[in-house]
């Protein structure tokens, strides 16, 4: 049974005097496994990570990123453009997670069965190929979050080097800036599965008329945002600094001619604006940075 933890705060901006003192010691970790596997999704803290374990350990590691229906075609894309860019080794694997009734009926446990099947590919892979260790990108700001995955990365004995180096979310971007690499600040994203309410079955037919919705708000510049799944209704999360956009009538009818051909017979703008695991709340939580 999982354990629910109530969200902290968000982190304090970074403290760049100890930068160097943190990716110094990341460095060091990462070349004393020797070689790794990196779970790579194209987030900025996996990607952040694989860039690292290259610099560490050169074609010692390699990135390997779950093709997924729960992860939006353009971040695959993504991902490999920036393993392109920043000159680190990188393949894709299929995963099945859609074939577990377990992960289907989408409780709270949705995301250990997700990380299971991904780190279970990856072992195969490693065994397959000598590999000793596995790593992902958890970082410190990720402990106080209810992440069921982390419970199946303990189980898969996958390591979580941000987290032994004492890096935070913020700190993490700083660096990735520092050394120009070009997803320093992505917005923070999640699988499409997270879009649906705890309860409610996730299937690759919902999961791809999610997808159609996101990258239609993409196409209209809207930057940090969630399209929430609630049956024949849609719930628009959208981030405060945007929201004025989203509030014009103009917008409000092209947003609502995107989503009633997907077949939502309600298309509701959620006033609160984006927060983090919002759909938490369903589980006595709160989002992050509430108190």
């Amino acid at each position: 049974m999982a354990t629910l933890v109530t969200l902290g705060a968000p982190s304090p901006p970074p403290d760049t005097a100890s930068l160097d003192a943190k990716e110094a010691k990341l460095f060091d970790i990462l070349r004393s496994l020797g070689e790794v596997i990196v779970a790579y999704s194209g987030g900025t803290d996996s990607a952040y990570l694989a860039w690292a374990a290259a610099r560490a350990l050169g074609d010692k590691a390699v990135a390997i990123t779950a093709d997924s229906a729960s992860i939006p075609e353009s971040h695959k894309r993504d991902a490999a453009e920036y393993a392109h860019l920043c000159g680190f080794r990188h393949e894709i694997i299929e995963t099945r997670e859609f074939d577990n009734p377990d992960y289907v009926k989408n409780d709270a446990n949705r995301c250990f069965h997700c990380k299971d099947e991904l780190f279970t590919r990856l072992e195969e892979v490693a065994a397959a190929r000598g590999l000793t260790h596995i790593v992902y990108g958890v970082n410190q700001d990720d402990l106080g979050d209810y992440r069921p995955g982390q419970q199946a990365a303990k189980i898969h004995q996958v390591k979580a080097p941000l987290v032994e180096a004492g890096l935070r979310k913020a700190e993490i971007r700083e660096l990735a800036r520092r050394a120009g690499l070009p997803f320093w600040d992505r917005p923070a994203a999640a699988c499409l599965s997270s879009r649906v309410p705890y309860g409610t079955p996730v299937t690759v037919g919902t999961i791809k008329t999610i997808e159609a919705g996101e990258e239609a708000m993409r196409a209209l510049g809207f930057r940090q945002f969630r399209v929430r799944f609630h049956d024949q209704l849609v719930r628009l999360e959208i981030d405060p600094a945007e929201m004025p956009r989203a509030l014009d009538m103009q917008m409000a009818g092209r947003l609502t001619a995107i989503f009633k051909p997907l077949g939502f017979h309600y298309v509701t703008l959620d006033l609160e604006g984006y927060r983090q695991g919002s759909l938490n709340a369903a589980l006595g939580m709160k989002p992050v940075g509430e108190k």
